[in-house]
């Protein structure tokens, strides 16, 4: 039995046996009882006692580092970043309690506070949060800034719930499973090193990094641009061999990499892959194309034992569903600050019932972190959280108490809701400056 074949009966079996054992779970104090003769799929609010509680607010405030020296923070393909946003929301309620989060940054903090200003905040002043299910999913499924917007209030109004139900968001969500108060992490980055110079060297050596420090797995991107730098998969091969060589066979490498063909990826790729027991291969092609997902299921036939993920930039289970039914994305990797937490946790409950795991896509800061790292703790198919592992101070500096990764594992906390607090002077600390994220490389001029 090959290791896809193992985790895929591994999680349905664990399936079987929470969804056997789901009408005996006790429930918690604040639940009330449920159906002791069926399974519970219902939403984990419709389990809750509401509060008599109303938003009078929200406000959301972009926040942006700039590194003071003017040095870049990372790079890829033919551009650099030279600064990283976040997009911070508060729900500020009749009761005192305020609850925070962010939808992506990739959808422009200035413009998402721009959306929710004129849209989102009169639609919800008065508003009970215990309906943000049926309030806060709104939005054109594909409109990102929309999705971003809607995501980020109703993060924080979770965070806002467990606070006023003194319980942490993590065991909320866990309506039929045991929650995982600790989270395996993988080390998610490979950008920055540069085929023009000795990129091979620079992989190799950030990848065993991430291993001394006690992860023990570790995604990668393509790197800087391969048409300037005169790399090809002839080229590449080789060096995925000694990346290999260099870490070990039982640490786990995951690629993930657009732009090749799928006779490129089928013919010369997947078999290296297979032979070099990768993990998983992240999204290896536009999942928007017709045909799309026809194709993923002949790359998994390429390499039977490597796992393929994907569901980034999907943003409901509608978009999703035939991907796990017909299992083209073994894990699933729909990210809470486009979905929102609830329409994660209804992700994830379908991708459970046929065997995909979750691993949500994780690539910002602290303000992201808190959402996934809940939602993945929450559900019975949980595997892995992502950490973006380039230079960010908006993912530890922003709290009071920062969640960092310890040998590969992030503790979620306790405390009510998200269980972080954000430090005092936020916004003098990380003022927001405008424009993209994105400028070319110079050293491709």
């Amino acid at each position: 039995m090959n290791r896809r074949h193992f985790l895929h009966q591994g999680t349905v079996l664990a399936g079987a046996l929470a969804l056997g054992n789901l009408g005996a779970c006790r429930q918690g104090p604040d639940r009330e009882n449920t159906d002791e003769t069926g399974v519970n799929l219902r939403n984990p609010l419709d389990l809750l006692q509401r509060e008599n509680i109303r938003i009078t607010d929200i406000k959301v405030t972009p926040l942006s580092y700039v590194p003071p020296d003017g040095s870049f923070l990372w790079g890829v393909g033919s551009y650099v970043v030279w600064k990283t946003d976040a997009a911070l929301v508060q729900v500020y309620t009749d009761q005192g309690i305020v609850g925070f989060a962010e939808g992506s940054p990739y959808s422009n903090p200035a413009e998402i506070k721009k959306f929710t200003d004129t849209h989102i905040t009169p639609y919800l002043k008065g508003k009970n949060p215990f309906d943000i299910d049926y309030l806060g999913s709104g939005g054109p499924w594909r409109d990102y800034l929309a999705r971003a917007a809607w995501a980020g209030v109703q993060n924080a109004c979770w965070d806002l719930i467990g606070k006023a139900k003194s319980q942490p968001v993590f065991r909320l969500l866990a309506t039929d499973c045991q929650p995982q108060e600790e989270m395996t992490i993988y080390a998610s980055a490979g950008v920055n090193h540069k085929w023009y110079e000795d990129g091979a060297m620079q992989l190799i050596e950030e990848a065993l990094k991430y291993k001394e420090e006690g992860f023990d797995a570790f995604k990668f991107r393509n790197g800087t641009d391969w048409k300037y730098s005169k790399m090809d998969l002839k080229t590449y091969i080789p060096i995925l061999r000694k990346l290999r060589e260099a870490v070990g066979p039982d640490f786990k490498l995951m690629i993930e990499k657009h732009g090749w063909s799928f006779e490129e990826i089928t013919e010369q790729l997947c078999p290296v892959l297979e032979d070099l027991k990768f993990y998983w291969y992240e999204e290896p092609m536009n999942q928007w194309e017709d045909g799309a997902v026809e194709r993923h299921l002949k790359i998994k036939e390429a390499m039977p034992s490597v796992m393929i993920s994907g569901g980034e930039r999907y943003t409901n289970r509608f978009q999703l569903q035939r991907w796990i039914v017909e299992g083209a994305y073994d894990i699933i990797q729909s990210d809470c600050n486009f979905t929102g937490i609830s329409e994660n946790w209804h992700i994830a409950r379908m991708a459970h019932l046929f065997g995909r795991l979750q691993c949500p896509h994780n690539w910002h800061g602290g303000l992201t972190t808190i959402s996934n790292i809940h939602f993945v703790a929450g559900c019975p198919n949980g595997h892995m959280c992502e950490l973006n592992q380039t230079f960010n101070p908006l993912k530890e500096e922003i709290f009071k108490e920062p969640l960092v990764a310890v040998n590969g594992k992030m503790r979620l906390p306790e405390k009510p809701g998200f269980g972080v607090e954000l430090i005092d002077d936020i916004e003098q600390k990380f003022p927001w400056s405008p424009g993209s994220y994105l400028k070319p490389n110079p050293a491709l001029s």
